[in-house]
């Protein structure tokens, strides 16, 4: 056992740190003796909101250099574009100096991938040298164990609405608000064949209108996401209904965020594969309803209703019929701050825990 968990504190470098999933692992409190190192972005990378992408800490000779530092290395996002044999250095440089490797399996099937290979890849390489691995699931951890042999251990998403907002009322609104967020139109997403799903599915509701989002860097040139036709089928779209509205804008803030969730009845998520989601967690956080597809293990998450969808393709009556359901349900169930008060320390604990075991 290092010095550092004999005088009450382990250090690690996770992977990343300023997510808010990982800051959401330590106790609210601070009372759970475990210290995570601040990220540390490449030089002149490009980051996302945050700035923890993409993560030095990735890198075999930082590993090198710096593991007197740490007790534990915990990989949960950030490895998107290692090469597998870059992440076989990484976890060679890990065995060198006899630190753990824990990985969090927060994605099955990577939502920027087109193709799954490359994901797969990285998993083989980290989840065959780990010491322990987690997932959000139990249906994840079934497919890790007949997949790769792993027994995985089982610790929900945390929150991720902070607590004061979890408190705030939501506020009233006519009618019945359904929401599809593009976002920057992630691989995974079918937004133009569940747009036009979703337009023929709040026909005949009451007050139904269909509020699409979209990332003003889709109708940029040089970004990366540029879809200038999507962009122009969406104002189409919103055009030929008077029920549905397009809105462009950059990211939202957080508060930016919390205040989308709040004026919508429903959010759908348009993944044609997936895993988990931490939208759907903060949906759970204010009050959202969510429509999730039958891909992945989004409904053993939070409750929510599901609709066919997968790559096999889209059943537009199934998600007809889960617009009805969520409107007939409402208001949906939100999250109790004290339950998710607790379940934070639990996961906290969970964790501080499952370190002690592989340092010992």
């Amino acid at each position: 056992m290092t010095t550092a968990v004999r005088a009450g504190t382990i250090r690690v470098a996770s992977i990343p740190a300023n997510h808010v999933y990982v800051r959401h692992l330590s106790d609210p409190l601070g009372g759970d003796g475990v210290v995570r190192l601040p990220d540390i972005p490449l030089p002149g990378a490009p980051r996302v909101p945050g700035g923890w992408w993409p993560p030095g800490m990735l890198e075999a000779d930082w590993v090198a250099e710096n593991h007197a530092a740490f007790d534990v290395f915990h990989v949960h996002f950030g490895f998107d574009a290692k090469p597998p044999e870059e992440l076989r250095a990484l976890v060679q440089a890990l065995d060198a100096a006899a630190i753990p490797l824990v990985v969090t399996v927060h994605d099955l099937r990577n939502p920027h991938h087109a193709e799954p290979a490359l994901h797969a890849a990285q998993l083989d390489v980290l989840l065959r040298h780990a010491a322990a691995v987690v997932t959000l699931t139990a249906g994840a951890a079934r497919e890790i164990a007949a997949r790769w042999g792993r027994e995985a251990h089982v610790l929900p998403h945390p929150h991720v609405v902070d607590f004061a907002t979890m408190t705030r009322p939501r506020p009233a609104h006519d009618g019945f608000v359904v929401g599809l967020h593009a976002k920057s139109v992630r691989e995974n997403m079918d937004v133009l064949g569940v747009a036009a799903a979703l337009v023929a599915a709040i026909r005949g509701l009451p007050g139904a209108r269909l509020r699409i989002d979209l990332h003003n860097e889709v109708s940029v040139p040089d970004a990366h996401c540029y879809a200038p036709h999507l962009s122009a089928a969406l104002r189409d779209l919103a055009a030929a209904h008077d029920a549905v509205e397009l809105r462009e804008h950059d990211y939202f803030t957080d508060d930016e965020l919390w205040e989308y969730f709040l004026g919508l009845d429903v959010s759908v998520l348009p993944y044609r594969f997936g895993t988990h989601s931490g939208w759907l967690e903060a949906c759970h956080d204010l009050g959202t309803a969510v429509i999730a597809p039958s891909c992945g293990f989004y409904a053993e998450q939070q409750p929510c209703v599901t609709y066919r969808h997968d790559e096999d393709g889209l059943d537009a009556d199934s998600l007809a019929g889960a617009v009805r359901r969520a409107h007939e349900q409402r208001p949906a169930p939100r999250a109790d701050i004290t339950e998710r008060e607790d379940e934070r320390r639990q996961l906290a604990a969970a964790h501080r825990e499952l370190y002690e075991r592989l340092l010992r």
